[in-house]
């Protein structure tokens, strides 16, 4: 999706016209002779960088906030296109039947069964069926690099299943799960900053009539949120940790019973939240739960050796860095 930026920025040099080419959009980074453009970096940092207007008010502390989403994102991205050049230079592409295969399982997995559902599930998630493929390829092939060149460095042993046990039965047994409630104010994912904000302020005041003394939040949700929990009134049922998207649990969990929170911001919108009931977890046993543990362990260990491996490559590379 960026390979035409090198072709379109030689074109402008010969015509003399780089000043109006930078005021359009800027060169993030030159890796090796491939151009990130700014447009691009900002466009993936999209959902963060409006959650950063919209609940950062310091000027200063939001430039900060910024700048350092920016430089992760574009560490993201040009560590994504070194891991495209090995692809290249390995001959690592996916295939049209591997890619049709891939989509097969998703469709099967969703429960769709005609190419017009899908195409609406995908709008739902602001995709097109051609930009799902190309995402889709690019994680395929990505992964076939990494589990020739990372996969075999993975190795869990007994002793590791065993002390992540331990650490396992520290958190669960001072844990609990959360029976809860939300209330969603639908945001869409490509909104500007002031629908973003608009969405706020609107769950603001819902989280402040949820407050209210004899206010039923079960009935509110019912009346006001937009999402597929309202007619339940927004009941979550009970949840452990890992469950939710990171952000919506962290106040999950933070909240005491009968509490209800300020607006959360995830993907789906802005939600607001009530803890209904806090229960203890019983610890499972080691074997009951020790699949899990080894899943998780290579998991973790794969993207340490990734990080790693992509280090190596752009310690090997030029990379030039232009914000």
């Amino acid at each position: 999706m960026k390979k035409l930026i090198g072709t379109m920025v030689a074109a402008l040099l010969l015509s003399g016209a780089v000043a109006r080419a930078e005021m359009v959009d800027r060169v993030a980074a030159v890796v090796n002779r491939d151009v990130i453009a700014l447009s691009e970096v900002e466009k993936r940092a999209a959902p963060e960088l409006a959650r950063i207007n919209s609940a950062v008010r310091e000027p200063q502390k939001r430039a900060e906030e910024r700048a350092r989403v920016l430089k992760s994102t574009l560490d993201a991205l040009i560590g994504e296109k070194l891991m495209e050049e090995q692809i290249r230079e390995l001959g690592l592409a996916v295939t049209e039947s591997e890619l049709d295969a891939a989509i097969s399982d998703v469709k099967r997995q969703n429960n769709v069964t005609d190419e017009e559902q899908f195409e609406r599930l995908l709008s739902g998630e602001g995709l097109t069926v051609k930009s799902y493929k190309d995402f889709l390829r690019n994680q395929m092939s990505r992964m076939k690099l990494v589990q020739l060149k990372v996969t075999p460095k993975v190795k869990v042993s007994e002793e590791d299943l065993k002390a992540a046990y331990t650490q396992y039965t520290k958190m669960e047994s001072g844990d609990a799960e959360v029976h809860a409630r939300h209330i969603l104010v639908q945001v869409d994912a490509k909104a500007t900053p002031e629908q973003v904000e608009a969405g706020r302020k609107k769950a603001l005041t819902l989280a402040e009539e949820a407050r209210k003394p004899g206010v039923d939040f079960s009935e509110l949700a019912k009346k006001k949120s937009e999402g597929p929990s309202a007619a339940d009134g927004g009941d979550l049922g009970f949840f452990r940790r890992g469950v939710m998207v990171p952000a919506f649990e962290r106040v999950a969990f933070a909240l005491k019973e009968g509490e209800v929170s300020e607006p959360v911001r995830t993907q789906f919108g802005w939600h607001v939240l009530k803890v209904e009931e806090r229960r203890a977890v019983d610890v499972a046993p080691f074997e009951q739960v020790k699949g899990e543990l080894e899943n998780r362990l290579k998991m973790q260990k794969t993207e340490k050796f990734v990080e790693q491996y992509v280090q190596e490559l752009r310690q090997n590379a030029s990379v030039e860095v232009k914000i």
